[in-house]
């Protein structure tokens, strides 16, 4: 597989999580260092290790996960998404502060969301006889840089628009969801 297909495939695999992220730097003012790093690692993280993931499975599971992997991201993002609009329409999280998306469990499912497309690109990549390393780190890296320019990015809107951005994002975790629901149909 050449660089520039490599390049690109990892691009497309990036955008659910730079979406995310932009979301998430619109909710988070100001954004840390650490909340970039945080959430820039665990989103790379996770787009490098599905496809390992998928890899390793190989052929024997891909009628499985092709079938229920829509099914599971769109969950979680419609429940991620709903609850992001809930809390920005009512302002406050639980607890009474503002919420951080790059923290707990939450991060954890948007990893898991953002990420389980690169599964089905595991299985094709193993079909296909091309060794996983090298596509899993170039996947992650590029996809741990655009969280970060995505969350530096929302946060400037966010700044400027505030809970209706906030409203926004979670309407595009909604939207991401039911698109990659629609395309598995």
């Amino acid at each position: 597989m050449d660089f520039f297909t490599l390049v690109g495939i990892a691009v497309a695999l990036a955008m659910d999580a730079f979406a995310v992220a932009l979301g998430a730097g619109t909710l988070l003012n100001p954004v840390t260092g650490r909340q970039l790093f945080r959430l820039g690692f665990h989103f790379g993280l996770f787009q490098g290790i599905m496809p390992v993931i998928g890899w390793l499975a190989g052929i024997g599971l891909k009628k499985f996960v092709t079938v229920y992997a829509p099914w599971i991201a769109f969950s979680l993002l419609i429940l991620i998404g709903g609850k992001m609009i809930y809390e920005a329409l009512t302002d406050l999280a639980e607890d009474g502060e503002r919420r951080d998306p790059t923290r707990g469990f939450t991060m954890v499912l948007l990893s898991v969301a953002t990420s389980i497309d690169a599964l089905a690109v595991g299985f094709s990549l193993s079909m296909l006889g091309v060794d996983i390393w090298t596509p899993a780190l170039v996947i992650g890296v590029i996809t741990a840089s655009l969280t970060v320019i995505g969350m530096l990015t929302g946060r400037k809107i966010g700044s400027m628009w505030g809970e209706r951005v906030e409203v926004a994002g979670g309407l595009v975790l909604i939207t991401i969801g039911v698109k990659i629901l629609l395309q598995s149909l």
